[in-house]
């Protein structure tokens, strides 16, 4: 349809009108066409990362075991006042759960939920089921007289807090806390203190682990970036070469490396560093560790710098050296200042893979240098304690995000950059 105009020169009013509505026509197109690009990445990220997060918030405060599989103990201990033992009607409920969750093979659930809070409850629950078809009213006496410690009210304060199908009794735990029967919360003895520990251990090795990547990265690539382009390119081939083996491969080499018959002490011995029998215990503890993590986790180091270090033009530093400074003055005031967006950028990449990692700590870290993806690996495949391991990784990430938000307060966001 052509476009008409009065004398003047001018759209007319209609000529106006529909050209506006072409434009709007033309941009809501182009703005689902730009949704529709990006929707398979938002449906990735909410799949693998979103909801991941999502049902690990939620299964360190979900407790629905005992509520599910003890429904009439769970209703009948709401009015309770926790005084004196429980009547006949809460005894004779708990019978009740009892003899359907032995026939549903479920009541072992409950049972193992309540034993992670008050050692003894799975003996207490499990024995008692296995007695009830030959127990008769009245319960309360019977119930007592098939196990005294029904008799023991802090055992039934324990059923009466976890009845709920929310809690934060895994948050208490993973605080090395502990809740007493009345609901008071404190400290467990420092010998049998375990999460915070482990979570300092975390902290202080993963950021020794960035130190390290920082100071052997920093040479190398300064020494890449200062060669010509063909060269670097061949020498970058050697830095991403573990990329192409196994990380299990390379902390299993490790092993062979570092233990006390191994290569490295066998260097020392035959140098005479060191005697044969004074050989150095270097794997199965946080040596171990910090050194093989090292060795992992230089090449996130490397890779940032190098693109960094790529567009610092070499004349800067000549420049500085026609104006007087010497070799010293001019690297520290004119090169490295600018490649501190590099070092930022390699430094919180090298320090969030460290402090999540898992398969070297758990071969090369022994004891001594476990971290607290360890336990939380254990908690998902050894205890089967969910919550707690949900606990932990909240926990975690947590500390991650609070770690990262004083690292773009003081460090900024704008000084990270990758080239």
């Amino acid at each position: 349809m052509a476009i008409t105009v009065d004398a003047s020169g001018d759209l007319s009013p209609e000529e106006q009108k529909r050209l506006k509505a072409d434009l709007h026509r033309s941009l809501f197109r182009n703005k689902v066409r730009a949704c529709l690009l990006v929707a398979p990445l938002v449906v990735f990220i909410l799949v693998t990362f979103v909801a991941p997060i999502g049902n690990m918030l939620i299964r360190s405060v979900e407790d629905p075991q005992v509520n599910e599989y003890m429904p009439l103990t769970s209703a009948a201990l709401q009015d309770w006042d926790g005084q004196e033992l429980p009547d006949e009607a809460i005894f004779a409920a708990l019978a009740q759960d009892l003899i359907a969750g032995r026939e549903s093979k479920e009541i072992g659930k409950a049972a193992t939920r309540l034993n992670y809070e008050s050692s003894g409850m799975r003996s207490l629950i499990m024995g008692s089921a296995r007695k009830i078809s030959r127990i008769e009213p009245p319960y309360k006496e019977a119930l007592i007289e098939a196990d005294k410690d029904w008799a023991d009210i802090d055992n039934w304060k324990v059923i009466k807090r976890l009845s709920s199908p929310y809690t934060t009794s895994y948050y208490v735990a993973a605080l090395d806390m502990e809740t007493s029967p009345d609901g008071e919360v404190s400290f467990v003895p420092e010998n049998q203190q375990i999460y915070l520990k482990l979570f300092w251990r975390t902290l202080w090795m993963s950021m020794l682990i960035t130190a390290m990547t920082v100071l052997l990265g920093y040479p190398v690539s300064y020494f890449l970036a200062s060669l010509p382009v063909k060269k670097a390119n061949v020498l970058m081939i050697l830095v991403l070469l573990p990329f192409w083996t196994s990380l299990l491969v390379r902390t299993s080499s490790w092993i062979a490396m570092l233990q006390s018959q191994g290569i490295l002490n066998d260097l020392l011995v035959w140098l005479g560093i060191i005697a044969d029998e004074q050989r150095l215990q270097m794997i199965y503890n946080a040596l171990g560790t910090v050194i093989a993590m090292t060795h992992i986790l230089l090449p996130f180091m490397i890779l940032p710098l190098y693109s960094v270090m790529k567009t610092v033009p070499p004349s800067y530093l000549r420049a500085a050296r026609s104006l007087g400074a010497n070799p010293w003055t001019a690297f520290w005031q004119v090169y490295l200042p600018q490649t501190i967006p590099g070092i930022s950028a390699g430094a919180i990449l090298v320090f969030i893979l460290a402090i999540g990692y898992y398969i070297t700590p758990a071969l090369v870290g022994g004891q001594s240098g476990q971290f607290i993806g360890n336990l939380i690996a254990y908690h998902m495949q050894g205890s089967l304690n969910w919550g707690m391991a949900a606990a932990l990784g909240v926990m975690l990430l947590v500390l991650v995000m609070g770690i990262y938000g004083l690292y773009s307060r003081f460090v900024g966001v704008n000084n990270v950059k990758l080239g």
